[in-house]
């Protein structure tokens, strides 16, 4: 992660991996903004532009007056989405820096 990325998306890329890993799983409804924003020490608007990128992505929904919940399916879409990244964005560079250093990838998974 680039240490130059703006705030919302360093938020936004831990509220994704916490969609992923289950702690907000579907259904289950996200801190609201000023919660999140008091626990991470960011600025309120800050934490409302990393949501309104989930709900523009259709991966939350908003119930007025209540709060932001996670619909169906969206930690796969963003596993889906996060594995494409990574496949086109950073696997040619960890390929090529093993190829560097001489590791087979084999080698690698038995240390796991």
């Amino acid at each position: 992660m680039s240490p130059n990325r703006p705030v919302y998306l360093k938020l936004r890329d831990q509220i994704a991996a916490a969609i992923m890993l289950g702690k907000y799983p579907e259904g289950a409804m996200l801190p609201s903004v000023r919660a999140l924003a008091a626990e991470q020490g960011a600025n309120p608007l800050t934490v409302a532009k990393a949501y309104q990128q989930f709900q523009n992505d259709g991966l939350v929904e908003v119930q007025r007056g209540v709060g932001m919940y996670v619909v169906k399916g969206a930690a796969e879409r963003l596993r889906a989405a996060e594995r494409e990244t990574f496949l086109q964005q950073e696997w040619p560079e960890i390929r090529e820096r093993m190829k560097q250093l001489g590791l087979n990838p084999a080698d690698l998974m038995q240390r796991g």
